[in-house]
């Protein structure tokens, strides 16, 4: 059997997310544009874990509830403009085409799509051992 590992997982991700940004994009990017997100990696090791890809709809004024996910995540905004608030990271607006990065034991406080009028969509990558629910209403550890 072989063993997974950080790159390979992460290499099918990105050519997912590749593929889907450029269905999303009305016009194709300048050639060689350079990477569109780059953050360090938690040190874990990958084997009995997956990837589960998921599109997020937020409608118009939508606000969701303070949730945290099993493993970490990497969401690629679709459409629209989304709000986020990731503990340790401060709140910000992620527009079309910009990824942000939730870390292992983090809580999204903060997810809500900045338009009261338009429509937002994610694309959310959940890596979490097989078997974990991959995502819980509150606080990650406990903390309310």
């Amino acid at each position: 059997m072989v063993m997974p590992t950080r790159r390979n997982a992460f290499a099918a991700a990105f050519a997912l997310l590749t593929e889907v940004s450029a269905g999303a994009q009305n016009k194709p990017g300048p050639p060689g544009r350079g990477p569109v997100f780059q953050h360090d990696l938690p040190n874990i090791t990958m084997a009995d874990w997956q990837v589960t890809v998921s599109e997020v709809p937020y409608p118009p004024g939508r606000v969701g509830q303070t949730h945290h996910h099993a493993g970490f995540v990497l969401a690629y905004v679709l459409e629209g403009n989304v709000v986020t608030k990731i503990s340790g990271q401060p709140e910000r607006v992620y527009r079309t085409g910009e990824m942000f990065y939730e870390p292992p034991g983090s809580t999204h406080e903060v997810s809500r799509n900045a338009s009261s009028t338009e429509p937002a969509k994610l694309l959310a990558l959940i890596f979490a051992k097989k078997g974990e629910t991959l995502t819980t209403p509150g606080p990650a550890d406990g903390k309310r």
